[in-house]
Order: C-alpha cells, then sequence, then structure tokens
C-alpha cells in the first residue's frame, strides 16, 4: 500500500521514508501543498502523513481537499504546533489520527498500520457493496456522476420504464445493467438488443419472433428476445433507429404485455422491463414525425441523462487509473502511472469518443510503454492537435493537399520545439528522425532555423 509524506523538511521526510520502507511500505514524497495533490492525481494513495506546516497552502486546507477527492484515503496529522484545538479540528475535518513532534517512531508505524487497516477495510466494504449493488464497472468522483448513480438507486427497484440518454461512449450500457442489479428483476435475464445493428427486415422477428413459414428462411419457429427476457430486462439500445411500423407493435407490447409472432395468429404474454437507451434527439424527431409520440411517452417514464465526459473532468484521474490496472493485469505488464503532462492533456482534453475513448487511449499507452512511465508520445495524435486531429472536415471547395500536408508538418515541428525548449536535437527524438532529417525540414519549410 502507498503512503504519501508531506513536509518541507528534508530530514524529516528522510527518516519517516526510511522508516516506513523498511516496513515494506511504497512510499510517495511531497514538500508542497501543490506537489502533494498532484501526486494524489496521478497515483492511488492510501494513506497521507501531513504536516500543518507548509509553505505555500495551511495544511488544513489540504487536509479538507483530500478528503474531498477521495473520501476513504487515511490522513494522518503530524504537526510541531501541538494543541487540543488543532486536534480536535483535524479530526472533526476527517483525519484518522493526530501525532505531535517529536514523535517515536514505533508510534509512527502502529498508527500507520490501524490506518491503512481502516482503509483495507473501507474499500474491502465499497467494493461488495458496488458489487452487490452492480456497480462494481463503474469509477466516478463527480457529483454530476453522483447525482445519475443516485438517480439510478431510486429507479432501479420500480417496475418503470428507463430511458437513458447521453453521448455515444458515456456509459449506458452499464448503467442499464446497474439498473437490472439494483432492480427485483436481477435474477432473471437481462438481454441486450442493439437495434441500430439489427437490418429493419429482420428487427421485428429478432424482437417478437416468428412462425415457420412466416417468410422465406424461415424453416422453423424461433423465440423472439422479448420472451428470452421474460421476468427480466430487455435493453434496446438506440432506440431512435427502429422503423415506424416496428414502433407501433413495441407500443402494443409496453401497453397490452402481449405480442404476436411474426406469421403467427396466437398472442404471446410478457412480463419484461423495458430500458431504452438512445443518443438522438428523440424529441425532434418526434416533432418531424420519424418517431412515434405515444412510444416516446411510454419509454420516458423516467429519463436519465448521463453527462459527457468533457462535463466531469473529476472523473478523468479516477478512470484512467482504473484503465491502466485493467489493461496492465489483461496484458500481464507491470502498472505504470501517468507522468503530470500527461494526466494534465488527458483532463484537458475533450473527449467527443467519451469514457470508450479515454479506454482505448489507455490501452494503447499500456501496450505500447516501454519506459516506466506513460508520457503524452505514446497517445494518438489526435489528442495532441485536436484541432488537427479526425474531426478536422475537409471544405466543400477542396483543398491543396501539399500545403495542408506542410502546415500539418510545420505545427508538429513547432510543437517539439516549443516542448524541447527549442533543442533540435530533443525535438528529433520526440518525431523520431534524426536531427539532420529535421534540420532539413525545418528549413525546407521556410522555418526560422536555430543551433541548439
Amino acid at each position: 500500500m502507498r503512503v504519501l509524506i508531506v513536509d518541507d523538511e528534508p530530514v524529516l521526510q528522510d527518516v519517516l521514508s526510511t522508516l516506513l520502507r523498511r516496513e515494506g511500505f511504497d512510499v510517495a514524497q511531497a514538500q508542497t501543498a501543490a506537489e502533494a495533490l498532484r501526486l494524489a492525481d496521478e497515483v492511488e494513495v492510501d494513506l497521507v502523513l501531513l504536516d500543518l506546516m507548509l509553505p505555500d497552502r495551511p495544511g488544513m486546507e489540504i487536509l479538507r481537499e483530500l478528503k474531498t477527492r477521495d473520501p476513504e484515503v487515511v490522513v494522518i496529522v503530524i504537526t510541531a504546533y501541538s494543541s487540543v484545538e488543532t486536534a480536535i479540528t483535524a479530526m472533526r475535518d476527517g483525519a484518522f489520527h493526530y501525532i505531535p513532534k517529536p514523535f517515536k517512531n514505533q508510534e509512527v508505524i502502529l498508527t500507520v498500520r490501524k490506518g491503512l487497516e481502516q482503509r483495507r477495510l473501507r474499500t474491502e466494504n465499497r467494493v461488495l457493496r458496488q458489487r452487490l449493488a452492480g456497480l462494481e464497472n463503474f469509477v466516478w468522483r463527480s457529483p454530476a456522476m453522483e447525482r445519475v448513480i443516485e438517480l439510478v438507486r431510486r429507479a432501479a427497484p420500480s417496475r418503470s420504464n428507463v430511458l437513458l440518454t447521453g453521448e455515444s461512449g458515456t456509459g449506458k450500457e452499464l448503467l442499464a445493467r446497474a439498473t437490472h442489479h439494483l432492480s427485483a428483476r436481477a435474477d432473471g435475464p437481462f438481454v441486450v438488443v442493439n437495434t441500430g445493428s439489427v437490418p429493419s427486415e429482420l428487427l421485428e422477428s429478432t424482437l417478437f419472433g416468428h412462425v415457420r413459414g412466416a417468410f422465406t428462411g424461415a424453416v422453423a419457429n424461433r423465440r423472439g428476445l422479448f420472451e428470452v427476457a421474460e421476468g427480466g430486462t430487455i435493453f434496446l439500445d438506440e432506440i431512435g433507429t427502429i422503423a415506424l411500423a416496428t414502433q407501433a407493435k413495441l407500443l402494443r407490447v409496453i401497453q397490452e404485455r402481449e405480442f404476436i409472432p411474426v406469421g403467427g395468429e396466437h398472442n404471446v404474454k410478457v412480463d419484461v422491463r423495458i430500458i431504452a437507451a438512445t443518443n438522438a434527439d428523440l424529441p425532434r424527431m418526434v416533432t418531424e414525425g420519424t418517431f412515434r409520440e405515444d412510444l416516446y411517452y411510454r419509454l420516458n417514464v423516467i429519463t436519465i441523462q448521463l453527462p459527457p465526459l468533457r462535463q466531469r473532468r473529476e472523473d478523468v484521474a479516477a478512470l484512467a487509473n482504473h484503465f491502466l490496472r485493467r489493461f496492465a493485469d489483461e496484458n500481464e505488464k507491470p502498472f505504470r502511472t501517468l507522468t503530470p503532462r500527461a494526466l494534465d492533456l488527458l483532463v484537458a482534453y475533450a473527449w467527443p469518443g467519451n469514457v470508450r475513448q479515454l479506454e482505448n487511449v489507455i490501452e494503447r499507452a499500456v501496450v505500447l510503454c516501454q519506459e516506466d512511465v506513460i508520457d503524452i508520445d505514446l497517445f494518438p495524435v489526435e489528442l495532441l492537435f485536436p484541432q488537427s486531429g479526425l474531426a478536422a472536415q475537409l471544405p466543400e471547395d477542396g483543398l491543396d493537399l501539399r500545403e495542408a500536408i506542410n502546415g500539418y508538418t510545420r505545427a508538429l515541428i513547432e510543437a517539439s520545439l516549443s516542448r524541447c525548449g527549442g533543442i533540435q536535437r530533443r525535438a528529433a527524438q520526440m518525431l523520431r528522425v534524426s536531427p539532420s532529417t529535421l534540420n532539413e525540414m525545418i528549413r525546407r519549410l521556410g522555418m526560422s532555423a536555430s543551433e541548439d
């Protein structure tokens, strides 16, 4: 488990780090509040030894901020300015214990062990609660996602239909599964139907089944997915892509809890909860006549809007660390952390593909990483230059390809030189070219060439 020592006295840092490493703990060190908060964002910290007198900010502020970012982190306050009032304030703000200077080594070790044991128990209890609630695959810190999760907890036990809205990649299917696992139908099936990937002429048969001879190729009776989901939940993803004719039959299932298979004559009764999801503007589609208004209101009993990742940047670091661990385990590679500038870039990026895009970026970085840390050179180019990435649109009247390529090359060179302090040799290493090649490119593009 990792202990973070926050103190501006080098001698005390050396004493505590040596003491704790001797006991087998992983130790990180910070001499300022800013450095401590940066480390807490970059790596998972289990316990913090915090001095209250720091050069840039009061220790009490850091205590409160650490507990806000991670309520489970254990903070032990160490200070020479001991008083009953300070101890009470620290404990009230979430400190686990209070140790005055000078301290005894054994006292520190015992207190750290007790604090880490509390951390372990709290973590185990949280994971158990999340697994019982079907939320084990969710990682969040932001108030926006906390509101979403709370709404799921309240809506899940009901029988009402749920409509999940939000951009692609925000986790609508995961949220649908969590809703199912939190409901009284948790022991029943959870059936996923991506309606956008099923041809419209086959979707009706897929949902409601068919009888033998109903159409060419129907050589036997086949149950539809509504029957398969009996007693459980059916998740209809991309609900906005369903044709109007199928929408009418879906409405009947919701209203009457029955349907007729394609080519059949008899009603089939079903008890299924519907959770639908879409990234489309259904109210606009209703106005345009491409989505039935009565079906929309039947589905829209409880609506849960998932915010895009750019609106919950507090979650980026936690999600990135979650994916770093997962893909390190899956690829049997050692766990590596992100450099500060890599983490800053991830937090600042707009994430048009949301959590799914972040997951892909981290998987790529883990697989390709051969260093001790993951830096921005392992990120795809659209993260480094979003204005020049895949989202760029080709003008209607076309463009000069050679000029566009030269412009993009010039931007890459300028960015690399800026990051390397204008030193061409380092910029060449970043761009994976020889210094002579980079110098020739600079001259060919008419850029000002400065010597190392």
